[in-house]
């Protein structure tokens, strides 16, 4: 690598590194919020099914919320409580409702790498292509960044739009790029998102392509998927 593209990969770093530190990350119940909580969101964090069942014969409001906006669906998700979850939804719980935060649940599920949670997740009625997060982006947004390949696969296998730009300009090709380290799950991931058809020309905001950003990077399995992609 010149020195010039050695520079342009160490600004890139630290410009990504950046963005990174400043995105706010999922924000599951805290210790104070589960000693807060009653009824609907206490049965479900305990994973018992007949206070769930008690629970929600007495409620009214299935999608009620806790301070963090979070509803039971939501306590489920992260708790990876899949009875509650079909429970929840069987009874009414809106599954593609968004938390303080705009997660759903199938993003809180991408985020965490739990492929049985997402699935059921999709099963359940929430859409693979929600925008969610403070970045307008997308569970498989999410997913390529982490490198996440089997849940970036299960999202394109569920229809998540491939193409999707956040409001960083980024798309989940772009993602898997500035945000991995060039690693084999993120060159699985980018190679997963080719495959499916991904643009391989929607460049960031300063105009840059993934092939440049590859380039930049240093990222020589990257640049070879690219490149046999028609990338420029």
């Amino acid at each position: 690598m010149s020195p010039a593209n050695r520079r342009l990969r160490q600004l890139a770093f630290v410009f990504t590194l950046f963005w990174s530190l400043q995105a706010p990350a999922q924000t599951p119940p805290s210790a104070s919020d589960l000693a807060a909580y009653d009824e609907l969101f206490s049965a479900v964090v305990k994973q018992d099914a007949a206070l769930l069942q008690q629970a929600l014969e007495s409620t009214q409001d299935v999608d009620r919320r806790d301070g963090y906006g979070r509803s039971p669906l939501h306590v489920a998700a992260y708790f990876g409580n899949h009875q509650a979850m079909r429970k929840l939804v069987a009874a009414g719980a809106d599954a593609n409702a968004l938390e303080q935060d705009y997660y759903d649940i199938v993003t809180i599920a991408a985020v965490a790498n739990d492929l049985p949670t997402l699935r059921l997740a999709l099963q359940l009625g929430c859409k693979p292509g929600n925008v969610t997060s403070r970045y307008d982006g997308t569970a498989l947004i999410a997913a390529a960044h982490l490198g996440h390949v089997e849940v970036v696969q299960t999202l394109i296998d569920a229809g998540a739009p491939l193409d999707h730009v956040n409001n960083l300009n980024w798309t989940a090709v772009i993602e898997s790029i500035v945000l991995g380290d060039g690693g084999k799950r993120h060159v699985a991931t980018l190679k997963a998102l080719v495959d499916a058809g991904a643009n391989v020309n929607l460049p960031d905001a300063a105009g840059r392509t993934p092939l440049r950003l590859a380039r930049d990077y240093g990222f020589d399995e990257m640049i070879e998927i690219l490149q046999a992609a028609g990338a420029r």
